[in-house]
C-alpha cells in the first residue's frame, strides 16, 4: 500500500500537501477492519490558505471563456475513464462496494463532467420586451466560491455532482470529501489538475467535519454551501450558513417507500428490487427500504424476496463473485443490529439474515416481514442491507403509508396500470418517483428531495442554476 499512502494529500492553491506534522486519520478497509494508510488533516492555516486561493481562483475562473472551461471538464472526464480501473479499485478498498459497482460509479462521475461541459454553453439569459431604444436583459453569473461537502457512500459520483456543475458555472470550490475515502477523491482531483484546471480554482481538504464546516462557512469568501448527508447535519449547516445568508443546497436523508401493486409482473419486479435493495449494502440515499405490498400478493412477494436474498453472495468487493460488500465503517453494523433487534422485539419476523457476517464490517442481507409502525426502523432510515415489509389494501392506503414520514427524497412503485401510474406520480410526496424503474439518477435530470429530505437540485439544468446568480440589467 506504499503508493496508495503516498497519494493521500490535501490540495490547496495548486499544491499537494502531505503530513508535515499535521494530525492524521486512519483509513480503514471495511472488508478486513485493517488500516490502509493515514490521510493528513487540514490545519486552520491550511483552511485560511484554501479560502484565499478560492477567492483568487474565482476571479480567474469566472472570466475564463466557457469553451475553455468545458474543454478542461471534458479532459478530466477522459482521464477518469483512462484511470477508471485504478480509481475503482481504490474506491472498493476504501468503501467496500463490489468492484463492478465501483467501476459504474466512476463512469457515472465521468458522464457528469461531460454533461456539464456542454450544459455550461446553454446557460442562456433573457431579453425583456421594452420600448424602442431601451433594453432590459437578464443574465446569469457564477454565485462565487463554493464549500462542497460530500459523503462516503458514493465518494466519487457525489463529489462529481458538486464539482462538475460548480466548475461549469464558473465558481471556484473548496471540496471536503469524507476521511473514510480520501484516495478515490484525490484521484478525481488529480484528473482535474492534469486536465489543466488552474491553481486556486479547486481545493480539497480533509479534517474533523464540524471543524472544517464551521471554519469555511463562517468566511465571507464562501457564497454557496452544497451538502449531501444526514438530516441532523444538514440542519446544523443551514444554521451556520444563515448567519451570513449563504445560499445552500441540501440533499439529505430519505427512507424510500416502494409500493408493490397486485397487477405488477411479480417475478420481474422481484428480479429488480432485490439487487437494488442490496446495492452498495443498502448504503444509498435512495435505496428502496419500506416495501408496502398489496395483500393479494404479499406472501408470494415475501417468498420470492427471501429466496433471492439467500442467494446474494457477500464478501470482499475485490472478489468477482461478490454481489454485496461490507458496510463502510465500524459504526454501521452496530446501528443496523440495533434496528433489527428492536423490530424483532416489536413483532417483526426475520425471513432472511438479521445478523452480522464474519470479519470486517459485514451484515447479512436481511428481510423483515410484518414490521409495525412502532418499530424504529419504520421511521429511521437504516442505511444498510435491510428490507422492511408490510401490507396495504388499496391505493389510498398505499399513499397514506408512503407519505407518513417527514422525509421525501425518493419513492418507487410497481404497477402495470397506466392510469394508476399517473396518479402515483402526482400523489407521492417525494422529490423523485420511479415507476417500474430505479433509474432516477442521471446527469441530465434534477436530483433532490422535499420536506425534511432537503431542497435544491443536483443534476440537470437545475443543478447548474443552483450555482448561478441572476442579474437584471436595464438600459434606457
Amino acid at each position: 500500500m506504499t503508493d496508495y499512502a503516498a497519494d493521500l494529500a490535501l490540495f490547496v492553491d495548486g499544491s499537494w500537501r502531505v503530513g508535515e506534522g499535521r494530525d492524521a486519520h486512519d483509513v480503514v478497509n471495511p472488508a478486513t477492519g485493517g488500516t490502509l494508510a493515514e490521510v493528513p488533516l487540514a490545519t486552520a492555516a491550511d483552511l485560511d490558505e484554501a479560502l484565499a486561493a478560492a477567492d483568487k481562483g474565482f476571479k480567474l475562473w469566472r472570466d475564463t471563456p466557457v469553451d475553455a472551461r468545458a474543454a478542461i471538464l471534458r479532459k478530466a472526464a477522459a482521464l477518469m475513464r483512462e484511470r477508471g480501473d485504478v480509481i475503482a479499485r481504490t474506491l472498493t478498498l476504501e468503501q467496500g462496494k463490489p468492484l463492478a459497482e465501483a467501476r459504474g460509479e466512476v463512469e457515472g462521475a465521468a458522464q457528469m463532467f461531460d454533461w456539464y461541459a456542454e450544459e455550461a454553453k446553454r446557460n442562456y439569459g433573457r431579453v425583456l420586451v421594452r420600448p424602442a431604444g431601451q433594453r432590459s436583459i437578464v443574465i446569469k453569473q457564477p454565485v462565487g466560491p463554493v464549500a462542497a461537502f460530500s459523503p462516503w457512500n458514493f465518494p466519487v459520483y457525489l463529489m462529481a455532482k458538486k464539482l462538475a456543475p460548480a466548475l461549469a458555472a464558473g465558481c471556484s470550490v473548496i471540496a471536503k470529501p469524507p476521511e473514510e475515502t480520501p484516495g478515490c477523491a484525490n484521484a478525481v482531483m488529480r484528473c482535474l489538475v492534469d486536465a489543466g484546471l488552474p491553481a486556486g480554482v479547486c481545493q480539497m481538504v480533509f479534517g474533523v467535519p464540524d471543524t472544517i464546516s464551521r471554519h469555511l462557512i463562517a468566511s465571507p469568501v464562501i457564497r454557496k454551501v452544497s451538502f449531501t448527508g444526514s438530516v441532523p447535519v444538514g440542519r446544523h449547516l443551514m444554521k451556520l450558513a444563515s448567519d451570513s445568508l449563504k445560499r445552500v443546497t441540501m440533499e439529505l436523508g430519505g427512507h424510500a417507500p416502494v409500493l408493490i401493486f397486485d397487477d405488477c409482473d411479480l417475478e420481474k419486479t422481484l428480479d429488480m428490487v432485490v439487487p437494488q435493495k442490496f446495492r452498495n449494502a443498502g448504503q444509498v440515499c435512495v435505496s428502496p427500504t419500506r416495501f408496502y405490498v398489496q395483500s393479494g400478493i404479499y406472501d408470494a412477494f415475501l417468498d420470492g424476496f427471501a429466496k433471492r436474498t439467500a442467494n446474494v453472495t457477500v464478501g470482499s468487493g475485490l472478489d468477482a463473485a461478490t454481489k454485496m460488500g461490507p458496510l463502510a465503517n465500524v459504526r454501521r453494523p452496530n446501528a443496523i443490529e440495533a434496528l433489527v433487534d428492536d423490530a424483532r422485539t416489536k413483532g417483526a419476523r426475520v425471513l432472511a439474515g438479521g445478523e452480522r457476517g464474519d470479519g470486517g464490517f459485514f451484515f447479512k442481507p436481511t428481510l423483515l416481514a410484518d414490521v409495525p409502525n412502532e418499530a424504529d426502523i419504520m421511521s429511521n432510515e437504516p442505511f444498510g442491507p435491510v428490507a422492511v415489509t408490510a401490507r396495504f389494501e388499496n391505493f389510498d392506503d398505499a399513499i397514506e403509508k408512503a407519505n407518513r414520514l417527514p422525509l421525501g427524497l425518493a419513492a418507487f412503485a410497481f404497477t402495470e396500470n397506466g392510469r394508476r401510474a399517473n396518479m402515483l406520480g402526482d400523489a407521492i410526496e417525494s422529490g423523485m418517483v420511479g415507476i417500474n424503474t430505479f433509474a432516477i439518477s442521471s446527469a441530465d435530470a434534477p436530483f433532490g428531495g422535499v420536506k425534511d429530505s432537503g431542497f435544491g437540485s443536483e443534476g440537470g439544468s437545475e443543478g447548474l442554476e443552483s450555482y448561478m446568480a441572476v442579474k437584471a440589467i436595464h438600459t434606457a
